[in-house]
């Protein structure tokens, strides 16, 4: 990867933007020194009796063009990037000029957030106004994960409810997962539960403890082995939330359901990442957002409709 950023590219970029616009040069002094090749003006070339290829020079005001194109061509590598690594004497750069209107955007939003300053999140839910722009950060910035109605899909939580893998699921722990993401770990527990069979049998009795579609006797001699998951999952399978466990009893599943998906999670076990969107959001856009969110997995909306 280093060799993407040594000195060499800046050197080879020079190099092209520096040959190319000689070349134009070169080509724009040759022009301008045109002689006739033949004492008729013409190239000597004649095609079907009396069709000749004149020889004529090129227009002056085609020629003031391309000499006013060169010279734009330099004064813009002069005060913009483009010439291998220099800056350019504006130091302009793409990066700068989004950060300023990001900057220019958050001032202007400020009169819009003001009214909003020291509300709590569950206050923030009672107001209409809050909720339209918490909807909109959230369908601009989360619904690419889980969906534009928060309901989530495979290996994607859904907002929308009341199940809640990491924490319980107050505004104070939506914006921290929210700032700094959360990461959720299964190991492969296939060694600790035992043969292929047993990891069968867990599977049925882990499938039983929802009243899901389940062989009954398998589960039978699924729950004794069930003792290497109870570590996470607890003893009764109804999670451990400060571990990130989730409930076993609850219908909910994250990652599919069925015997064949249950054995190749205690197979293969699971990494799920939500990655920190903390740096996407201004405090008051944040405060909206968690109120939005939290809002969502109430019973009852509590925004006026």
């Amino acid at each position: 990867m280093s060799d993407f950023v040594s000195s060499f590219w800046s050197l080879y970029v020079v190099a092209i933007v520096a040959g190319g616009l000689v070349f134009c040069l070169a080509v724009l002094i040759g022009a301008s020194k045109h002689r006739p090749m033949a004492d008729d003006n013409s190239t000597g070339h004649t095609w079907d009796g009396d069709l000749r290829e004149l020889n004529n020079p090129l227009p002056r005001w085609w020629m003031g063009l391309f000499l006013i194109t060169v010279v734009f061509a330099i004064a813009y590598l002069a005060l913009y990037p483009g010439f291998g690594a220099a800056e350019g004497g504006l130091k302009w750069s793409s990066a700068g000029q989004l950060q300023a209107e990001q900057a220019k955007a958050a001032e202007a939003m400020k009169a819009v957030y003001a009214e909003f300053n020291g509300q709590a999140p569950e206050a923030l839910a009672k107001n209409p106004k809050a909720m339209a722009i918490g909807e909109r950060l959230f369908v601009n910035n989360c619904a690419q994960c889980h969906g534009s109605d928060a309901r989530g899909s495979k290996s994607f939580p859904n907002l929308a409810d009341n199940d809640w893998l990491g924490g319980d699921g107050s505004p104070a722990y939506i914006e921290k997962t929210i700032v700094e993401g959360r990461q959720g770990v299964m190991p492969p527990m296939a060694a600790a539960v035992g043969t292929p069979e047993d990891v069968k049998a867990v599977a049925n009795y882990v499938l039983s403890l929802s009243g899901g579609a389940h062989n009954s006797v398998a589960a039978q001699v699924g729950k004794a082995k069930f003792a290497a998951c109870a570590a996470c999952h607890g003893p009764e399978g109804k999670g451990t939330q400060a571990l990130g466990a989730p409930n076993l009893t609850d219908k909910i599943w994250l990652h599919g359901w069925g015997e064949a998906q249950v054995i190749s999670m205690i197979n293969n076990g699971k990494t799920n990442v939500m990655p920190a969107q903390g740096a996407r959001f201004t405090p008051d856009q944040l405060k909206v957002l968690t109120a939005y969110v939290w809002n969502l997995s109430q019973s009852t909306s509590v925004a006026a409709q």
